[in-house]
């Protein structure tokens, strides 16, 4: 349960009391990861647009933490999976199981019907298993024998993964790529933080024991609700939407690129830049938004060419050059 203390405006559709909630997650969140505030923005941000999120990072820099603090931070339930090269499609969705006793088969629902999802290292599986999660992704239902079974509502899924270049690795599927709304990668940490994290656990910090570390619920489904509404009556003028169009068709026209955004991308854009807008505290969009989140909201749905790859070119700075030749609306 919540804390009594928690303001209940939210609950009563307060934007303001929503707003408040939600940014009380940082604070959380705070008390078992350390220094990764732009993750925990594009984490806020997925919920506030209904989106899914890829975490990408070596192993040991709190991704699958953070996602698990992220669930203690709000009043959701929460699954975990741990994609493994044997796991099976049926694993996830669930499946028919026969009952002697009735002579009938009965579904059994898999792990995906909760609120949140963790997939953890999601680009360990073969992409036969990681298609399993694209009607859910994209359609929130899960059909099984020929029959739909809806998710529950909200429903997100925050996937884990290591580069594609380290051993073991399932390269994701552009199709599956597309169904998230944002990739967020997670750095090594500054010198700093990382005397924060070793003091933390010399300190007792247990980080499979997130409740010992005082971490609460301080968001629920009310607040989601009220916020993603608020969201909804953001201001979004002709000249904001023109310009997120002409970013996402420069893409294609890039020659660093042999795959530029899909009018998908450009819609999940503008929905990110709006709820950024939101949490920042304005009721509409501007062209700073939208440069914000261009990088996690485009950068895993292109393709460098291969020989720009071999130069060292990256999406992220393809991304980078574009927004500064791409004229701002005034």
């Amino acid at each position: 349960m919540m804390d009594p203390t928690t303001d209940n405006a939210a609950h009563t559709g307060d934007p303001d009391a929503a707003r408040a909630s939600l940014e009380a997650l940082r604070a959380e969140i705070a008390k078992a990861v350390v220094g990764q505030d732009p993750a925990v923005t594009g984490l806020v941000v997925a919920l506030l647009c209904r989106g899914h999120v890829l975490l990408e990072g070596v192993p040991g820099v709190a991704k699958t933490l953070l996602v698990r603090a992220l669930a203690s931070a709000l009043e959701l339930d929460t699954k975990r999976v741990q994609f493994t090269p044997d796991l099976m499609p049926s694993d996830i969705t669930g499946s028919l199981v026969y009952d002697a006793r009735t002579a009938e088969f009965s579904f059994q629902p898999g792990p995906v019907f909760t609120n949140l999802l963790l997939a953890d290292e999601i680009n360990r599986t073969p992409p036969k298993t990681q298609s399993s999660l694209l009607e859910a992704m994209e359609e929130r239902q899960v059909t099984v024998d020929g029959t739909p079974r809806p998710l529950p509502e909200p429903f997100l899924v925050a996937a884990t993964q290591n580069p594609v270049e380290y051993e073991g690795t399932y390269p994701l599927p552009e199709a599956q790529l597309d169904r998230f709304l944002l990739k967020l990668t997670i750095p090594l940490p500054s010198r700093q933080d990382e005397i924060d994290v070793l003091t933390r656990h010399a300190e007792g910090f247990n980080p499979r024991d997130l409740r010992a570390a005082g971490l609460r619920p301080v968001a629920g489904p009310a607040d989601l609700e009220a916020a993603r509404a608020a969201v909804a009556k953001t201001t979004v003028s002709p000249e904001i939407t023109a310009y997120v169009v002409d970013i996402c068709r420069a893409t294609r026209e890039s020659p660093s690129l042999t795959l530029g955004v899909s009018p998908r991308g450009a819609t999940a854009l503008l929905a990110a830049a709006r709820a950024w807008a939101w949490l920042t505290g304005r009721d509409y969009v501007t062209p700073d938004d939208v440069k914000a989140l261009a990088l996690p909201a485009l950068r895993h749905r292109v393709r460098l060419r291969p020989e720009a790859e071999m130069e060292g070119v990256t999406t992220d700075s393809v991304i980078n050059a574009i927004l500064a030749h791409v004229p701002v609306p005034r």
